[in-house]
């Protein structure tokens, strides 16, 4: 007996609660598919099904087998392929998720450039600041910044970045600079009111402390918040890459950085393992080489 065969044609008994419709399925006839499942129970030394004159049903042993058959059938459709060539040039449509600051100023970027070098390749962006189910939403590939819950999925460290507190050089000018997280209290703080953020500011990287703010502005995006501090009308807190260009012009300028927490990294991280496809393990590496090579998360 071609027990792959068996496996094959017991899966397909069990989806389609039926021998006939099983054996139209796999173009058999209903007695050859009795026979193979008769003959793989008898292999076996159990009952894999309890037949009635109207429906096949799974019994507790069939119930457990089953499920073996499928994740084993599916490994080996997956080295066939692979074996084959499948894997080896990227097609079909790729979803990637980052926050939406960092998706549209770094990651978005890395997906156009993809793109454009591999043709067979639809790319969608999910760029959103919450945190996406990657897998129950259908993601690919996400981008996470801050420290990874132990998932089971596969990441890969690309970098890092801060939480900085920022303001214009006019405000410092008429406000002066604060040199200790206690003088932010005599200052006007922006503050924004995202899933990420905290009025709880924490400080230091050994022995932490924090402060409790009372914004005099808070905005619903960190872009306004931004704004309002390139204005001059007060410092706000953001992650450092999302004031790159401001620092780089001079338009704002960080303050406490001696009193900085450790940094967060920034992660690539999959579902598919050592079995991604190609359009996955493809773009992660176009990505991770990307990424590790920008200043500003090093």
């Amino acid at each position: 007996m071609d027990r792959w065969q068996a496996m094959k044609v017991f899966v397909k008994v069990a989806e389609a609660e039926s021998f006939a419709d099983a054996g139209r399925q796999l173009h058999m006839s209903p007695p050859a598919v009795t026979r193979i499942v008769s003959a793989l129970e008898e292999t076996i030394g159990t009952r894999l099904l309890t037949r009635t004159t109207r429906s096949v049903k799974l019994t507790e042993a069939g119930a457990r087998y089953v499920s073996d058959c499928q994740r084993l059938l599916g490994e080996l459709a997956e080295a066939e392929a692979a074996a084959a060539g499948a894997y080896a040039k990227p097609t079909g449509t790729l979803t990637v998720t980052a926050s939406v600051m960092f998706g549209t100023a770094f990651i978005l970027p890395i997906i156009t450039e993809y793109l454009d070098n591999y043709p067979g390749v639809v790319a969608r962006g999910l760029f959103v600041d919450r945190v996406v189910n990657i897998v129950d939403e259908g993601v690919d590939v996400a981008i996470r910044i801050g420290h990874l819950p132990d998932s089971g999925f596969t990441a890969i460290r690309v970098g890092q970045v801060k939480r900085v507190i920022c303001g214009a050089p006019a405000y410092f000018e008429e406000f002066g600079v604060p040199t200790a997280p206690a003088d932010l209290s005599r200052h006007r703080i922006v503050a924004t009111t995202s899933a990420w953020t905290s009025l709880e500011w924490r400080f230091g990287s050994g022995q932490k402390s924090s402060i409790s703010v009372n914004p005099r502005l808070s905005t619903s995006t960190n872009e306004a918040a931004i704004s309002a501090a390139e204005n001059g009308w007060g410092l706000t807190r953001v992650l450092s890459y999302q004031i790159a260009p401001q620092l780089e012009t001079g338009l704002l300028q960080t303050v406490l950085s001696d009193h900085e927490e450790e940094p967060l990294p920034i992660h690539v991280v999959h579902t598919d393992g050592r079995h991604a496809s190609a359009k996955v393990r493809s773009f992660i590496d176009f990505a991770v080489a990307r990424l590790r090579s920008n200043r500003h998360f090093n």
